[in-house]
């Protein structure tokens, strides 16, 4: 029996729509000759059943076991192509590369009048669109035309061609340039993380300047812009310059709204854009526009001119969802933010096949967090382990430390204090491996290590000379970002002042940007 998450065939038939079930079937029916097919009837068999049972299709008669993988290959072809042929999946880019298409096959018919006439066309619908790579294409295609169909309407046809390819040329350059950084950056987050102090510092900064390429402002247009903002943005969250990511992230946000159309040809982008822009508000705790910008956001994607696929309603799910729990996190409103928790849940049943590993841990992460603000230890410790037990995966480091933190403190807190002495150990051969331990955590694990040899009458000194310790780091510009995964000292200072947590935190929300 095949797995049925990870079958490719299976996962896309079980993706489609119904409207998509029957343009295939629309599709497959054109040739009367296709509608005892093979391809079709095991289609019809997975779009039934409930898993692939590569038995069961054989001894059905459907196909023999040693054709079922080229049969398989076959059919999700076939819904590929009928997919493209639909319109909910035309776009932009795919009416360019049909229309450049079209001109291909009329050049090869040696109807070159006609071939140019398209690619003129379809050429400046390119630009208008900001589509360099296509237009830089058409434009190559258009001089290998003219070196055998000289055309009399145009004077210095020749010279025009050379200009725009030139130009074309530059603006492809400058956004790969710029593209590549961007990816660079993204890509050294993620295996280095943040950086850890002045050296490393020192280290990203100048890397990013000898890379970022020599640009002029004013040739500058949608993707060039968006690239150096993102590029920008990168920057900011190595050196966790939060301040920065929100600058950059609101320029990447305005330029959608500066040149609207681009929010329906790159809605994804449009979508991560405001994700950042929404998570640097979190960190820069501005409450007051975190909720405007959310509000704005979500009346933004839920226009009906607002693109709709699987893909994009599954980054809607993500984004809405986290930024929704952040605000609860600034307010201290967790009480009022357990509802999304059933909603979370469901999204992430619905979007199962499509949400990776990574993203469902950060959500039950966040959840854990929410139960631990309203105090319910024992839902927290449920869902913190989830991550704990994750073994299907590396998990981010960060995500696995705190959790295992955050974890130890629940569990004190319970009274589950019965397996401590297990917990610590297995959190500090975690620790071990890990090359990004920051003072904050070192200081939570000593505390906690210490938590059985305390006498009832001396923890609450303790409380407060832990409080004193890590009250240092708050704004250290390369340690203030383990308060942001968990406010521990709102934890301290609701053990010292003997208050729930929500309320230390409410109280600091007052005094936030509203």
């Amino acid at each position: 029996m095949t797995n049925d998450q990870k079958d490719p065939l299976f996962i896309l038939v079980k993706s489609l729509s119904k409207s998509e079930k029957r343009q295939f079937k629309v599709y497959v029916g054109r040739l009367g000759v296709n509608t005892d097919s093979k391809f079709l009837a095991l289609f019809n068999h997975l779009d039934k059943n409930d898993n692939m049972d590569e038995d069961l299709i054989v001894s059905k008669g459907i196909v023999k076991k040693q054709q079922l993988s080229n049969l398989k290959a076959h059919l999700y072809k076939q819904i590929l192509v009928s997919l493209r042929l639909s319109p909910l999946h035309q776009n932009i880019r795919t009416q360019l590369r049909e229309q450049f298409d079209f001109a291909s096959i009329l050049y090869h018919k040696g109807l070159y009048k006609q071939s140019l006439k398209i690619l003129d066309k379809a050429k400046a619908l390119a630009k208008e669109n900001e589509e360099h790579n296509i237009a830089y294409e058409i434009v190559e295609f258009e001089k290998v035309i003219e070196t055998q169909y000289i055309t009399r309407s145009i004077n210095n046809r020749a010279d025009e061609l050379t200009v725009e390819a030139k130009m074309l040329s530059m603006k492809n350059v400058l956004t790969s340039k710029l593209s590549n950084l961007s990816l660079q950056l993204y890509g050294l987050m993620l295996k280095s993380g943040y950086v850890r102090n002045d050296k490393e510092h020192k280290i990203v900064t100048e890397y990013f300047d000898n890379k970022l390429p020599k640009y002029e402002w004013n040739v500058l247009g949608f993707r060039e812009k968006l690239w150096l903002y993102k590029a920008h943005l990168w920057y900011g969250f190595i050196i966790q310059d939060f301040l920065s990511c929100y600058k950059y992230s609101k320029k990447w946000v305005d330029l959608f709204y500066d040149y609207p159309k681009m929010m329906n040809q790159n809605p994804v982008f449009f979508l991560r854009g405001n994700h950042y822009l929404l998570e640097s508000l979190f960190l820069i705790k501005d409450k007051g526009q975190l909720k405007s910008t959310l509000q704005k956001f979500e009346h933004s994607i839920s226009e009906s001119s607002f693109p709709s696929d699987d893909n994009i309603e599954v980054l809607k799910f993500q984004y809405i969802y986290n930024n929704k729990l952040n605000v609860h996190f600034l307010e201290g409103s967790f009480e009022e933010g357990e509802y999304l928790v059933g909603e979370i849940l469901a999204g992430i049943s619905e979007f199962k096949n499509k949400l990776d590993d990574h993203h469902i841990m950060v959500f039950y992460y966040k959840i854990g967090c929410l139960y631990f603000g309203m105090a319910n230890h024992k839902k927290c410790i449920e869902y913190l382990a989830k991550i704990i037990t994750n073994k299907s995966l590396k998990m981010r480091e960060d995500l696995m430390c705190f959790s295992r933190v955050l974890s130890l403190v629940a569990h004190y807190e319970a009274g589950m204090d019965y397996h401590l002495e297990t917990q610590l150990k297995e959190t500090y051969r975690f620790l071990i491996k890990m090359n990004d331990l920051h003072e904050v955590q070192k200081e939570m694990i000593k505390f906690l290590k210490n938590l059985g040899d305390i006498f009832p009458h001396q923890i609450k000194d303790e409380f407060k000379k832990l409080h004193k310790n890590l009250k240092q780091y708050e704004n250290h510009p390369y340690e203030k970002r383990a308060f942001l995964y968990l406010d521990i000292l709102s934890w301290l200072e609701s053990n010292i002042e003997g208050r729930p947590v929500a309320d230390i935190i409410k109280e600091k929300a007052k005094g936030l940007i509203r």
